[in-house]
């Protein structure tokens, strides 16, 4: 118990979790922005700044670091090597590791991406009255990637990844109404429907996080994901790179109504 109360605020999940809580972040710090990240040596910087720009949707960027730096306006006491649950650990495009810090791998040419998440979407659609399943049933969100291909930008290319939440069909459009209006944390669904016109076979195998059950009535609905880069990162293979873990994220002290529209 104690351990939820102390994840109801940023700065209590990122101490959690820098003491060695490793657990998907959904449903933590509920009203405060997460973001996905990417560090990549300042050789590949440019090159996935411009992969943000081309593929805004799935790759919305909140806050880009200087090289070396591993402190971020998104919550200025925070330390990037250590205050998310767990780390991914890439070099030639494969996963050699999956670390709770990587203190031991900081590099002083990093530059560290800070991508919006849906995560950060869940409370509002709660607000709104749409049932999300996932945290109902205390699971990560469900992610695939796709048939669709990004734009390329310099040397990296790679498919589009989604997560999918079962939204009850009477409630679908209201769930495209307020995802609408946070497009720096992915914005609205990319599709609602038929997983196989995504090129996804099928829906209770996802590709990262966890199968999500479906409630009698239930569609799926399918955003843009921050894992994206992860896929350019096994598509285009740069010499290293350091990822968040699938649905552990950096939790942010920016409210989510910072990014919301009216």
């Amino acid at each position: 118990m104690t351990a939820l109360v102390d994840a109801a605020s940023p700065v209590g999940a990122r101490r959690l979790y820098r003491d060695g809580l490793v657990v998907p972040t959904t449903g933590h710090a509920p009203g405060f922005t997460q973001a996905n990240l990417v560090m990549l040596p300042q050789d590949w910087a440019y090159d996935m700044l411009l992969f943000g720009q081309r593929n805004p949707q799935p790759v919305p960027l909140l806050d880009v670091t200087d090289a070396g730096s591993f402190r971020t306006a998104l919550a200025p006491d925070a330390d990037l090597r250590t205050d998310l649950p767990r780390y991914r650990v890439w070099r030639d495009g494969e996963l050699v590791d999956e670390p709770t810090d990587v203190v031991d791998l900081w590099r002083d040419d990093l530059v560290t991406f800070l991508i919006g998440c849906s995560f950060s979407f869940e409370t509002a659609l709660l607000e709104a009255g749409v049932p999300v399943r996932n945290l109902e049933q205390g699971r990560n969100v469900s992610m695939f990637s796709t048939r669709v291909q990004c734009r390329p930008a310099g040397r990296l290319n790679g498919p589009l990844v989604v997560s999918m939440r079962p939204v009850p069909a009477a409630l679908v459009a209201t769930a495209v109404q307020v995802t609408g209006r946070m497009p720096q944390v992915h914005g609205a669904p990319v599709h609602v429907g038929s997983p196989g016109e995504l090129g996804i076979a099928d829906v209770a195998r996802p590709d990262f996080g966890e199968p999500v059950e479906f409630e009698p009535g239930d569609v799926p609905v399918f955003w843009a994901c921050g894992v994206t880069p992860q896929a350019a990162l096994m598509s285009s293979r740069p010499p290293f790179a350091i990822t968040h873990a699938p649905g552990h994220m950096f939790v942010t002290d920016v409210p989510d109504s910072a990014y919301r529209m009216p």
